[in-house]
C-alpha cells in the first residue's frame, strides 16, 4: 500500500521468515508497515531513513523556533538560528532563508527528508567556501588559443 505522502508497503509478518530478502530489499528503499495479528504493527526501515527524518525533524524544531520568534525580517531570525548564515550577504540570507522554509514545507508534506537536508547542507556549504575566502579572487579563464601544448613524457 502506497500514498502520496509517505511511501510504505504494507507486508505481514511472516513474509519475514518466509521473503526476508524481498523485505529487507523494499525496507532499504522505503519502510515496510509489517502487520501482526498479535500485536501492533511495526515499521521496518533503513538507519539512514531514520536518521533523515531526525535531521529533518531537528529541523523542524529549529524552524519553529525561528517562527515565533518575530523579531526582525525572517533571514535575520534563521541568521540567529544558523549562525553560519552570517557568512552569506544580506540578499543570499534572504534568498537562503525562503529556500530553506521552502524546502522544508515541501519535505515535511511529501515525508521526503532528503529535500530539506539537501538545501540545508547545500547552503551551508557555500557559506563555509565564502567564509574560507572562496570566490573573492577573480577567476582567470584559459582561452583554448592561448594555451600552450604540452607534450606527453
Amino acid at each position: 500500500m502506497t500514498t502520496a505522502a509517505f511511501r510504505t508497503t504494507t507486508r505481514r509478518s511472516s513474509d519475514l521468515s518466509k521473503h526476508s530478502a524481498e523485505v529487507f530489499t523494499e525496507a532499504e528503499d522505503h519502510p515496510v508497515t509489517v502487520t501482526r495479528r498479535d500485536g501492533e504493527d511495526l515499521v521496518l526501515m533503513s538507519r539512514r531513513y531514520l536518521e533523515s527524518r531526525s535531521r529533518m525533524l531537528e529541523f523542524a524544531a529549529q524552524l519553529i523556533g525561528v517562527a515565533v520568534n518575530d523579531n526582525g525580517p525572517l533571514a535575520d531570525r534563521m541568521a540567529n538560528a544558523f549562525p553560519w548564515m552570517l557568512a552569506l550577504s544580506a540578499e543570499d540570507r534572504e534568498t537562503c532563508a525562503q529556500d530553506l522554509v521552502d524546502a522544508a514545507r515541501a519535505s515535511f508534506f511529501t515525508d521526503q527528508p532528503h529535500r530539506v537536508l539537501a538545501e540545508l547542507t547545500s547552503w551551508r556549504e557555500t557559506a563555509t567556501a565564502l567564509a574560507a575566502g572562496l570566490g573573492r579572487a577573480d577567476v582567470e579563464w584559459f582561452d583554448d588559443n592561448d594555451a600552450a601544448t604540452v607534450e606527453r613524457p
